[in-house]
């Protein structure tokens, strides 16, 4: 007998990155579709309790742990306190993410420690959580891991050399941890392209971010900028039973902006 499509009712999960932006949509997604979710922030506090409070109007249990995913001692500490609240783990969507905006042809606007403190977060931060998770999520029998990329890792493209460079890393990792933690937990990817979550407003200017909406919508085959709903969509294909024959992959959602740039043979 198999799962029934999009019931995850009692599952529990973890979402880093879990209190703004695409991270918060996903836990949202998540609470509507049963899931117990654990709600991991690294300096949003009230934004991070704002999405628990929607999560728990959604009859489910959810709360927050504060956490950076680049310590490892701080991922064990947030998944054995989680799986303590949760009495489980079943899945892990490993949203956190850094950036450092930087002219890809201008190579003196980073420097090694760039490199260093991006590699922490999007790509070593992820491997420790995995980690972290593995021996719960093996004990729950059945596991599903959602690594969140970035079309930069496949095409080169995005804020920096160096964050295109850690996402490239982790397209790559998913397939190592695919292999590795296979029968019992499957681990995919998901590579947006632009979101419309605050992610340039951040590091750039709400200026910036309309901007660059307004260009994206008038530049992508689809006509439109994506928002943080439309990427969550997919990463809960990933998390749930629909896809429970699918690892190893990695899907672009970026309106199809991908289609302008050399053919991706490597994908």
């Amino acid at each position: 007998m198999t799962d029934t499509p999009n019931d995850m009712t009692g599952k529990r999960a973890i979402v880093t990155g879990g209190g703004t932006g695409l991270g918060a949509a996903t836990a949202l997604g998540l609470a509507r579709r049963g899931v117990n979710v654990c709600i991991n922030y690294a300096s949003s506090a009230d934004a991070a309790e704002k999405v628990a409070e929607d999560c728990r109007k959604l009859g489910v249990e959810a709360f927050t742990i504060q956490a950076n995913v680049g310590e490892d001692e701080d991922c064990r500490k947030l998944v054995d306190a989680a799986v303590a609240k949760l009495g489980g783990l079943d899945v892990l969507i490993n949203n956190a993410g850094i950036t450092k905006f930087a002219k890809h042809a201008d190579l003196d606007a980073l420097e090694a420690d760039d490199f260093l403190r991006l590699y922490k977060v999007n790509v070593v931060g992820v491997y420790q959580m995995t980690r972290a998770a593995r021996p719960h999520m093996d004990k729950a029998g059945k596991g599903a891991i959602v690594n969140v990329s970035s079309i930069a890792g496949v095409t080169g493209i995005g804020s920096s050399i160096a964050y295109a460079s850690t996402k490239g890393a982790l397209n790559t990792m998913t397939l190592s941890l695919a292999r590795a933690l296979a029968p019992k937990i499957r681990v995919n990817a998901v590579c947006p392209g632009y979101i419309g979550s605050g992610w340039f407003t951040k590091y750039q200017g709400s200026d910036t971010e309309t901007q660059t909406a307004e260009a994206v919508a008038r530049s992508t085959p689809l006509q439109v900028a994506s928002m943080p709903e439309d990427i969550a969509e997919t990463i809960l294909f990933f998390a749930g039973p629909e896809s429970r024959h699918v690892t190893g992959e990695f899907i672009i959602v970026d309106a199809g902006m991908h289609l302008g740039y050399a053919p991706l043979r490597a994908r």
